[in-house]
C-alpha cells in the first residue's frame, strides 16, 4: 500500500518540520519546500496527492504557485497562511483552493482537515478509477470522462460528484452536502448546493439520470447494485 504524498510549502522551517512530523506519523509521505520556486520543482518531480501551501513565500508567492498548479491539475490544495481577511479567502477559492487554514492553528486539527479533504476528493481510495456505465473518474488526476471524452468540471463540481459517488444510494440533505463538500466552516446559502447540482447535471449529460432529487430533503446518486 503506497502512502499518499503531500507537498508541504512553508518558509518557516520550525513550523514546516512540525507539520511534516505530524503528517508522517499518520503515514503520509511529505515532500518539503521552503519557497515557491522549489515548490514548483518538487511538484514537477513528484506525483503529489495534496498540496499544503503558504501564501507569503520567497521567490514565487503562494497565489502564483497555486495558479501554476491549477493550470495542469485539480489536486487538492490547502492554503496555510497568517492572513484572515475575507477577500484573501475569496481570492483563494476563485483560484481553486479547496481549504483555507489560518495561523495559528492546532497541528492535530490541520491533520484532521487534511484527511477530510483527501476523503472529499476521493484520494483515500487506492483505486485510481471509479466507473459507472459510461462515466469514468480518475481520482489520481481529478479527471472525469463520459464515453471516453473529458468533461470539464470546476474543482468544486468535481468534489461534489465524488462526494455523491462516495455516498451512493444515500438520500443526502442539502445541509449534509454543504458540510461534506464545502466544509463545516462555510457559511454560504443552501442554494449553493442547488446551483452546483444544476451545473453538474448539465455537464454529466445522459449520466445526469444517476443524480435524482429527493423532495423536501436534497439529492441522491442512485446506482443499481
Amino acid at each position: 500500500m503506497n502512502s499518499l504524498k503531500i507537498l508541504l510549502v512553508e518558509d518557516d522551517m520550525r513550523l514546516r518540520k512540525l507539520v511534516a512530523t505530524y503528517l508522517r506519523k499518520e503515514d503520509f509521505e511529505v515532500v518539503e519546500a521552503e519557497d515557491g520556486k522549489i515548490a514548483m520543482e518538487r511538484w514537477s518531480e513528484s506525483e503529489i496527492d495534496l498540496v499544503i501551501l503558504d501564501v507569503m513565500l520567497p521567490e514565487y508567492d503562494g497565489w502564483t504557485v497555486c495558479r501554476n498548479i491549477r493550470r495542469e491539475s485539480r489536486v487538492p490544495i490547502m492554503m496555510l497562511t497568517a492572513r484572515s481577511e475575507e477577500n484573501d479567502k475569496l481570492f483563494g477559492f476563485e483560484l481553486g483552493v479547496d481549504d483555507y487554514v489560518t495561523k495559528p492553528f492546532s497541528t492535530k486539527e490541520l491533520v484532521a482537515r487534511v484527511k477530510a479533504l483527501l476523503k472529499r476528493s476521493g484520494k483515500t481510495s487506492f483505486e485510481d478509477e471509479i466507473v459507472f456505465g459510461t462515466l469514468k473518474i480518475n481520482t489520481k488526476y481529478h479527471m472525469v470522462f463520459i464515453n471516453e471524452e473529458v468533461i470539464e468540471l470546476t474543482p468544486k463540481e468535481y468534489d461534489l460528484l465524488v462526494y455523491f459517488i462516495n455516498n451512493k444510494n444515500i438520500a443526502l440533505s442539502r445541509e449534509k452536502i454543504l458540510d461534506g463538500v464545502w466544509g463545516h466552516d462555510y457559511f454560504g446559502d443552501l442554494r449553493t448546493v442547488d446551483t452546483h447540482v444544476k451545473r453538474l447535471r448539465k455537464k454529466l449529460q445522459e449520466m445526469s439520470e444517476y443524480l435524482s432529487t429527493v423532495r423536501g430533503l436534497g439529492y441522491r446518486f442512485e446506482v443499481k447494485l
